[in-house]
């Protein structure tokens, strides 16, 4: 299920790993999107001072959950060590966002794949120019919504650890976790490998 739709509606959503955490957590456990909203309010589980945003952000992770169509994946989310399932979180948007896989496989995967792992501001203008060039409605965005996706991506660099800081000019070559490889790998989603510095394309012809 991948999505091939640039939004820009990360401006709001971000990298909600804690909030994709539990909402992981009761997806398992079979709740309905709005059994885990309900409970997410009335337990106060994201420990937001208001509920405003709440039900928009549940909603938004369960997108990303369902966009993963891997119970596996799913289960790593919840369960494995915080660098393990930050990987899977990530993987999770790229598959719910076209914008992001464009930029974790057009941008970073190449630059991995180039070993070219120097970062700078050019890169990702060129990045946002080259997306506005190709694509209506990328064209139309406002320069402070790219200016604000702009920085979110670079938040999500941080988070996975490919960036050591928002002001880093360097990116730091990762290794990707043998639980989200077999994930990508199940889900046929080959090309998706290389946004986590992985080349091995042994027994599968299909990139795509």
């Amino acid at each position: 299920m991948k999505n091939n739709v640039y939004s820009g509606g990360l401006t709001s959503e971000k990298f909600l790993f804690k909030e994709i955490k539990i909402v992981a957590k009761l997806h398992l456990e079979g709740k309905s999107l709005e059994e885990i909203i309900e409970l997410v309010k009335v337990d106060n589980l994201f420990q937001y001072p208001t509920e405003r945003k709440v039900s928009d952000l549940v909603r938004a992770c369960h997108k990303r959950i369902i966009s993963l169509n891997n119970k596996n994946l799913v289960y790593e989310l919840v369960n494995a060590p915080t660098d393990i399932a930050k990987q899977v979180n990530l993987y999770a948007i790229m598959r719910h966002n076209g914008l992001v896989r464009e930029f974790m496989v057009g941008l970073i995967g190449e630059k991995f794949r180039q070993h070219d792992f120097s970062f700078t501001k050019k890169d990702i203008n060129s990045f946002f120019s080259r997306l506005q060039e190709q694509n209506d409605s990328v064209a139309v965005w406002s320069d402070k919504t790219i200016a604000k996706l702009k920085q979110v991506l670079i938040k999500f660099l941080i988070e996975i650890e490919i960036l050591s800081g928002v002001n880093s000019t360097e990116l730091i070559p990762i290794f990707i976790s043998s639980e989200l490889e077999r994930g990508i790998r199940e889900n046929n989603d080959i090309n998706a490998l290389v946004a986590f510095n992985c080349f091995k394309y042994e027994g599968n012809n299909d990139r795509n």
